[in-house]
Formats: structure tokens, C-alpha cells, sequence
């Protein structure tokens, strides 16, 4: 990893990311565009394993928690060889040049420039922004536009006319071709984007969706020839994987800091812009009823379930690199256990959210190898159909140890949580595809109606659900009196089912996450020292795992995962929530 994060440059005066006022962030232009195929405005970088990028402005906060639907530019339409930019410009309004460097990969497709299209679709785009395509592909203008057209939908309620919008969306779509790792390039890039700005202030966004050994040259080369160098923001949004351990991990936010301050730097992990993590504080912090009962007091174990039924399937050679521990657990579950165990902060204010995680992640036991679980799928024939084994990707190498599957059981030695046991599960190649939260309370001390629930108590115990996917849903489950003469109990489901009690559709995590970081909003983005301490966490236990080789457990695709991982949660009298028979699906 050193060679990875070994590039050296001057260092680079950023902008501060925090330079707009309050309000009047997009004050109004009347702006006439004939053909042009790059309108830029404002660069952030965004760094991510795969390919994608986007940005939107910030917008004002209104008493009603609601953000406030900047008007809509509409777009004169634009000829692939030249642009004319006619702006009767006040040189006080600013505008948002999104660049998504990696253009041409899955991710940037499936999810970022959907995302941006959700997002302008919904007014929460400012009303001058353009959005760049930069990759090595030779394509043109029209080409990016017909690759990204193939992936936007008019999922949301069409208030408006959606391809109406879809149209005036790719007009704002441009590609500029080259290295990741040319100042000249960017250079080139810089130039075109000014060119889009017309002499307005400029916030620059940079989503980096290109392989991780490649961020660091990139954010370089963004930083040193691309930046906004007017008065405005410059941006970068790194998505994992941060590093492999704690020292690369370092390293390479060492290697970020000579180009870009911290508070440049936007850590994603698109988890956090799921609507029921982000909804967790609210479930805890604005209801009497939860927080009362959300310590050991009441609380018997926490169970952070990632399943998903398909495996690596062709692309393997990325996952066996990291494993599922430093694939799922690291991040996305350590980071929900954060939100979920956190003390109430001082603010919603996001310095002091990240305050409270850093607390819980720097008060957690190490993990001890005994208390994890690894897991490998093996071929299984299901219905007369063959599913292959890891080790049957031909991406993967023959004899790989790379666990696919892993169990572990955490604790946090602190007041509010000593002694519960903290589970979590991810696994590939399972059973369903589910990703969820599962609180089990304590038993009911002299429980009246113990016999009517027979020798296993277990039958009777509180659980909350929150389940992030699939299907949205929070549900409660309670014992109930079954109606009639006899004296009958059942455990029945409090729900509350998202996709029946509310017709909006749930916005995808990338366009909450596109949304904060061009807001500067970072309560869903991940600190330094916030990373420093999860690594700190898995890294002795994933370094004995790969000292020692230990060979994981195998279990047959479509299964419900390795037999031990029973064994595991047995031992500290927990049964797995989601493989009871009453589980809702």
C-alpha cells in the first residue's frame, strides 16, 4: 500500500468548503444557452470504489423541516459541436459544476447519474449547475447522454412531465476524456468548466467512482488543476473501501490531506442515506416510549443482520481482496451499532453526532477471534438449478480462504451497554436478501403467563424490528391475548409497513447523500478519526484471521449460512431473529 499513497505534490490553497452565507445561496439569473456541450459550475471531489458522481447546491433550512424547491432552469437545447453561453449574469451568483470521474462505470450509471436526475427532477438542484462526465473512454457528448438516458426512470410522482425533464436533464450532461492521473487533463477540464460558468462564483464537486488505488492521484490532479479557485467550495466524496487495515487506512487519509482539509473530505458510506438508518435517531431521540428502555436495563442483545441471496458472480477479484468483514461489517454495521448506541448529543448539529459515535466505537471491547464466525458458499443444486461455488468464480483465485460470511459478537464496555452482546451477521449466497436491526428485550420478571407460553420463553420475548431493505419496515412484537374463551397467547406485529402508510416513494440513499455533500451537510459522512477508531477495532482480529489462515466454514448457496453461527449466538443465550418461524417476511 505504501507505493499506493506515495504521490507528492505542493501543497494546494482549497477554498474553505463553508463559504456560502446562509441563504441566497442561488440568487436568480436569466441565463440563455445555444449549444454548449460543458456548463460547469463548482467542483467537489467524490471518491468511490466504483463509478459515479454528482452534486447538488445547498439549500436554505424552513421551519417546516422541509427543503425549498429552487425554480428550474429551463434549457435551450444544445448541439453536440458548440455552445453559445449568453449569461445576463450578476457576478454575485454562484453556481455548481458537478464532475463525476469515473463516468462510464456501473456505478456512475446505476446510481449517481440517476440519483441526479432524481434530484433535479425534485427541484432540489440549483438553478445553474452542469454536471461532467470524466473518464479515459473516448465518447462524446451525445454518447454520455445516451448511456445515461438508458438508466433514468420516472419513478417519482409525475407532477410534471418526466421526459420532458429527462430531455432538459441530459442537456446538462457533458464528457470530457481523460487520465486519472494527468495535471494536463484536469487542466483541460478546468478550462471547459469555466467556460460553462460564465464568470459566476463556482462550487466544484468531484465524485471519484474509480478504483481505490487511483483516488489519490486524482484528487491530486482535481486539486491542483480543477479546484474552484473564485471564492467557492471544492468538494470530494471518497467512498469505501478507506483503506484495508488501520495503517493503509491512514495512510491514505495522510495521502487526501495534502490536497483537500478535512473538511473537504466527504467519507460515504451509502448506508448511512438509507432512510430508516437516518431514521433511527428520530425513532430514539423524539419518542418517550424508546429512550427509557434503550440500555441493559431492558435491552437483552442487538442482532446487525446484511444478507443478500446472490454471490460474488463474476466479480469476485474485487471481493476477494477485502472479504466480507472489511466489505460489510467494518463499515456499514459497525457504523449503524454507532448511530444505534450512541449517547443523546449535545445537537443535531453534525460535529456533535460524529462526537457521540467516536465515543461509542472508542468504548468497544477488542474482538476476540472465538467470537467470530467465518463462512465460505460452496455449489448447491436447488430445483434442478446448479449455483456455483466462490471458488468457481473465475475471478477469484482456486483455493481462496476469503471468508463470505462472518458472524461476530461485539460488546461496549461502557454504563449504558455493559454486558450486552452487540450481534451482527453478513453473509453472501443466503437464503433471502435482508438488511436489518433487531433489538430482543429482556424477559418480563414473574411473567404472570409464562405457562401459557410453555418452556420456552424465548416465544415471549419483545423485539423491535427496523428493517432497512427490503420493503421498508418498523414493527413491534408484543404477546396478545388470542380473542376467544380460552386463555390463548400469541405474539402479534405492531407494523408499520412504509410503503403502506406513505404513497412517496423512498428516495434512493445516493440522492440523500448527493444532496448533503452539496450542502455541506456532513452528520451522514464519516470523520477521520471516526474511521481511525473502526479500523482499530477489526484490524487485530482480521490480521490473527489472515496470520493464522484460518479456513472458514462452508455453507450451500441459498443456506442460512454456517452452523456455527448458531453456536456463536447460543453462547451468549441469544437465538438469530431473522430464522425464527415467526419471522415477517
Amino acid at each position: 500500500m505504501a507505493t499506493l499513497y506515495s504521490t507528492h505534490c505542493r501543497s494546494f490553497p482549497s477554498s474553505s468548503s463553508t463559504s456560502f452565507p446562509p441563504s441566497n445561496r442561488f440568487p436568480a439569473a436569466t441565463v440563455s444557452l445555444k449549444s454548449h456541450p460543458h456548463l460547469f459550475h463548482h467542483l467537489s471531489v467524490h471518491t468511490q470504489q466504483h463509478d459515479g458522481a454528482a452534486t447538488v447546491s445547498p439549500v436554505e433550512n424552513n421551519h417546516s423541516g422541509k427543503r425549498p424547491r429552487p425554480e428550474v432552469l429551463p434549457v435551450i437545447s444544445l448541439k453536440e459541436s458548440e455552445v453559445e453561453v449568453d449569461f445576463e449574469k450578476d457576478e454575485s451568483e454562484v453556481t455548481v459544476s458537478i464532475t463525476v470521474v469515473g463516468a462510464s462505470g456501473d456505478l456512475a450509471k446505476k446510481k449517481i447519474f440517476p440519483a441526479l436526475f432524481a434530484l433535479y427532477y425534485e427541484g432540489f438542484l440549483p438553478k445553474h449547475f452542469t454536471i461532467c462526465g470524466y473518464a479515459r473512454s473516448k465518447m462524446t457528448d451525445v454518447e454520455l447522454r445516451n448511456m445515461v438516458s438508458k438508466t433514468l426512470t420516472c419513478r417519482i410522482d409525475q407532477r410534471e412531465n418526466c421526459n420532458e425533464k429527462m430531455e432538459q436533464f441530459l442537456k446538462r450532461c457533458f464528457y470530457h476524456s481523460g487520465q486519472y492521473d494527468s495535471q494536463e487533463n484536469f487542466a483541460a477540464l478546468d478550462k471547459k468548466l469555466k467556460e460553462h460558468e460564465g464568470g459566476r462564483a463556482s462550487n466544484r464537486l468531484f465524485y471519484l467512482s474509480i478504483p481505490p488505488n487511483i483516488f489519490v492521484h486524482a484528487v491530486k490532479c482535481a486539486s491542483l488543476s480543477a479546484s474552484s479557485g473564485n471564492g467557492g467550495w471544492t468538494r470530494v466524496i471518497v467512498e469505501k473501501p478507506f483503506g484495508r487495515d488501520s495503517e493503509s487506512s491512514a495512510a491514505l487519509t495522510r495521502s487526501l490531506k495534502q490536497y483537500l482539509t478535512e473538511d473537504q473530505i466527504f467519507r460515504i458510506d451509502h448506508y448511512l442515506g438509507k432512510e430508516l438508518v437516518e431514521n433511527l435517531s428520530v425513532l430514539r431521540f423524539s419518542n418517550l416510549i424508546f429512550e427509557p428502555l434503550w440500555s441493559r436495563q431492558y435491552i437483552r442483545n442487538v442482532q446487525l443482520i446484511f444478507s443478500e441471496d446472490f454471490g460474488t458472480e463474476g466479480r469476485g477479484g474485487y471481493f476477494d481482496n477485502y472479504g466480507i468483514i472489511r466489505d460489510i461489517m467494518q463499515n456499514h454495521l459497525l457504523q449503524i451499532l454507532a448511530l444505534f448506541a450512541m449517547e443523546t448529543p449535545v445537537s443535531l448539529d453534525a460535529e456533535d453526532i460524529r462526537n457521540e459515535k467516536v465515543k461509542v466505537l472508542r468504548s468497544m471491547r477488542p474482538i476476540k477471534l472465538e467470537d467470530v464466525v467465518l463462512g465460505q458458499y460452496k455449489n448447491h443444486t436447488r430445483g434442478g438449478v446448479a449455483y456455483p461455488a466462490y471458488v468457481d468464480d473465475k475471478t477469484v483465485p482456486k483455493g481462496s480462504l476469503t471468508p463470505t460470511f462472518a458472524a461476530a459478537a461485539l460488546f461496549i464496555d461502557n454504563a449504558r451497554w455493559d454486558g450486552v452482546p452487540f450481534l451482527m451477521k453478513a453473509g453472501k449466497a443466503l437464503h433471502n436478501k435482508r438488511a436489518e436491526i433487531r433489538v430482543q428485550f429482556r424477559h418480563v420478571p414473574g411473567n404472570l403467563y409464562n405457562r401459557n407460553f410453555g418452556a420456552d420463553l424465548d416465544r415471549a420475548t419483545n423485539e423491535l424490528v427496523i428493517r432497512v431493505q427490503p420493503d421498508e419496515a418498523i414493527y413491534l412484537k408484543i404477546n396478545n391475548k388470542v380473542p376467544g374463551l380460552g386463555m390463548k397467547l400469541d405474539r402479534s406485529h405492531l407494523n408499520l409497513h412504509y410503503a403502506a402508510r406513505y404513497s412517496k416513494e423512498i428516495p434512493d440513499a445516493y440522492e440523500r447523500l448527493l444532496l448533503d455533500a452539496i450542502e455541506g451537510e456532513r452528520r451522514l459522512f464519516i470523520r477521520s478519526d471516526e474511521l481511525d477508531a473502526a479500523w482499530s477495532l477489526f484490524t487485530p482480529v482480521l490480521n490473527e484471521i489472515e496470520d493464522k489462515k484460518i479456513t472458514p466454514e462452508y455453507y450451500p448457496y441459498g443456506s442460512r449460512g454456517p452452523v456455527c453461527a448458531h453456536y456463536l449466538a447460543a453462547r451468549y443465550n441469544v437465538r438469530w431473529g431473522d430464522l425464527g418461524l415467526d419471522v415477517e417476511q
